[in-house]
């Protein structure tokens, strides 16, 4: 199969949705696919018989999630405009607005539940670029008296504190300062989302302890809670497959492969992380670069086997999240396929890209 392209594994995506589905049993929360992470909707046939349901960002995401996923399809933006919000609601099983402006604004356009988006002033972000209780953040209300206001609009709350989190005493330490905050609403409304970015399908997470945590937060508020997986439902389950173009050396063994880091995985360049290979103990160390004309588009320096040459695989792993809702078309890079190894084994193309893509992009 011709490279470069993402290849998604519905056994090892299985995986991860077998513990979504047991912490939906034992916790009695329920789970929506985030679309902003993973969109890819030739597996929702799989990720949809583990999940309630899909949760959006835009428009898009939302006619996504309702025709494609199915299940209960929830709304969010950072600000509807005004050409988009029927359309939005009419999809929409519930409506979240990011401020009471916009909830003021289009609360009397949709009789669905309502929700609106808190932001408690904390998280376990270490990224100032993702922290949404940054200085001046714009993502959410924060004021206890302006929120109280607004109850009589109100079916519910969403808060997203967390990013990638995988510990789960930071967990329950940021949840407890948002009951503290906010525990005298959360009585009156009838659902409180708390969004996505908790690393609980991790190797080690104790399962067990975060069940029980949102079970107390549901019984002792009387709320039905919602989490919003996205990277928890696909980590370990993608990867991007690449082959070598070149192999140079410039004080450091270079390999150039037929993929860039800008165009195919982003997050790592705006991050600055790197990428990861399964690498053996001992073998040939080279610095895998992406092919665009950025200096900087390096997915990292890893060890080999054996020495690379032109034609040779490089698997890069964990490229499900952030990726094919990303990908980008800098320099005119080849854009990867998609390609599902369904649960026999088998491997399907589920999309190829070619120059019409490219051309059709721009105008």
């Amino acid at each position: 199969m011709q490279t470069p392209y993402y290849l998604i594994d519905k056994t090892k995506l299985r995986r991860n949705l077998e513990i979504v589905a047991k912490l939906r049993e034992k916790s009695g929360a329920k789970a929506l696919l985030a679309l902003k992470c993973f969109a890819t909707w030739s597996v929702f046939d799989l990720m949809r018989e583990y999940l309630d349901g899909t949760t959006s960002s835009s428009l898009n995401e939302v006619r996504l999630g309702q025709t494609r996923f199915g299940g209960e399809t929830h709304a969010y933006s950072v600000a509807y405009s005004e050409r988009e919000f029927d359309e939005v609601a009419e999809r929409a099983d519930k409506v979240i607005f990011n401020s009471a402006s916009q909830l003021n604004r289009f609360a009397e356009r949709t009789a669905k539940p309502r929700g609106l988006r808190l932001n408690p002033g904390v998280s376990s972000s270490s990224f100032d670029l993702a922290d949404p209780a940054r200085p001046f953040s714009r993502l959410g209300e924060n004021e206890l008296e302006k929120i109280e206001s607004h109850l009589h609009l109100l079916d519910g709350f969403m808060i997203h504190n967390n990013c990638e989190n995988s510990d789960f005493d930071r967990f329950d330490a940021l949840l407890t300062s948002i009951e503290e905050k906010y525990g005298s609403l959360f009585a009156k409304v009838n659902w409180v989302s708390l969004g996505g970015g908790i690393h609980f399908t991790g190797e080690g997470y104790p399962l067990e302890r975060l069940s029980d945590r949102l079970k107390v937060f549901s019984d002792k508020h009387g709320v039905q809670v919602y989490l919003e997986p996205g990277e928890a439902c696909v980590t370990r389950s993608t990867s991007l497959e690449t082959s070598v173009l070149d192999v140079l050396e410039n004080g450091k063994r270079l390999a150039i492969v037929d993929s860039s880091i800008e165009a195919h995985m982003l997050d790592l360049l705006i991050y600055r992380e790197t990428a990861k290979v399964a690498e053996p103990e001992q073998g040939e160390t080279y610095v895998i670069c992406g092919k665009s004309c950025l200096a900087g588009d390096i997915f990292g320096e890893f060890k080999f086997e054996k020495e690379l040459s032109v034609g040779d695989r490089v698997s890069i792993q964990d490229a499900g999240g952030y990726t094919m809702v990303k990908k980008n078309w800098f320099n005119g890079v080849h854009m990867p396929a998609i390609v599902v190894r369904e649960l026999d084994g088998s491997d399907r193309v589920v999309r190829a890209f070619d120059y019409n893509d490219y051309e059709r992009s721009l105008s």
